[in-house]
């Protein structure tokens, strides 16, 4: 179910009015996501400690059908990365808004991947120590990739999506369990593996833990991105939103509106009051 958020006007909005007004709210329930409307779902995500966004998305209508949630990430994730990253909050509320890729878990349990077989190709060719025969990396590389181009293949593609990926996962890791699990995407903020160290994880398998273990741990990686990249972080704190989405999205952010999403988004949260936490 896709979110519902101020404008909508649906059955789907008369029912979440109506569990709203089962914990307390006095909506009006006419279907219609107003200014009312989005005032009772940020009070709510607040006293359940949910991104309090004002976006009834699957997070918060889990939470109100009485779900476990305690994988889901929290309001005071976002407080505290707006502190570490020195931003209004509503920049906080914003990228996680426009950027993050859905839910962080799939229906199973398992952290959201996406498996890049030129990656895999690209890791299998790169040397980790000093002994290692670069031309000899590379010949095995374009040799898995003869056999398997499905999980190693110098060209992005193959994807099969979902908990499919995870089968795909599986296959490259026995090939080569470091350079499997710095091919794949991990959790809502898609992070590559291969940023690992960068990120200041001691290793791979910790970051994927990591990833694992809950969206607040996603959402960590993903702070620790931003700050780590300093154009990003630069980017982000002077609000300039076409450099930040195309340092984050890559060159063709324009087509997705990133910067625009990311602007709009901003506004919204910063005007109603609540994405003030941290002086702009």
């Amino acid at each position: 179910m896709n979110p519902l958020r101020h404008g909508d006007r649906s059955h789907a909005v008369r029912s979440l009015q109506k569990s709203l007004n089962q914990h307390g709210a006095k909506l009006n329930t006419d279907g219609d996501y107003g200014d009312a409307t989005e005032a009772q779902v940020r009070d709510y995500q607040l006293k359940a400690g949910l991104v309090a966004d004002g976006i009834a998305n699957s997070a918060t209508l889990a939470n109100l059908a009485g779900n476990d949630c305690r994988q889901l990430l929290k309001n005071h994730d976002l407080i505290n990365a707006a502190q570490r990253l020195d931003v209004p909050l509503a920049s906080v509320y914003a990228v996680n808004e426009v950027e993050a890729n859905g839910k962080g878990f799939l229906d199973n349990g398992k952290p959201v991947i996406l498996f890049e077989r030129h990656i895999m190709h690209r890791q299998l060719a790169t040397p980790r120590h000093a002994s290692d025969d670069v031309a000899h990396l590379q010949q095995f590389a374009d040799e898995l990739a003869t056999l398997n181009p499905a999980i190693v293949n110098p060209k992005p593609g193959g994807y099969a999506g979902g908990s499919a990926e995870h089968q795909r996962l599986s296959h490259a890791r026995l090939i080569d369990d470091n350079a499997a699990l710095e091919s794949a995407s991990w959790g809502a903020f898609q992070i590559m593996g291969f940023h690992w160290q960068r990120l200041s994880y001691a290793n791979v398998q910790a970051f994927v833990a990591a990833m694992s273990a809950d969206e607040s741990q996603q959402f960590d990686a993903f702070v620790r991105f931003i700050h780590t990249d300093p154009l990003l972080h630069k980017a982000l704190k002077a609000r300039k939103w076409a450099e930040f989405a195309k340092r984050y999205n890559g060159p063709n952010y324009q087509r997705n509106l990133y910067d625009i999403k990311l602007q709009r988004a901003f506004e919204r949260h910063a005007n109603c009051g609540c994405g003030s936490a941290v002086s702009a």
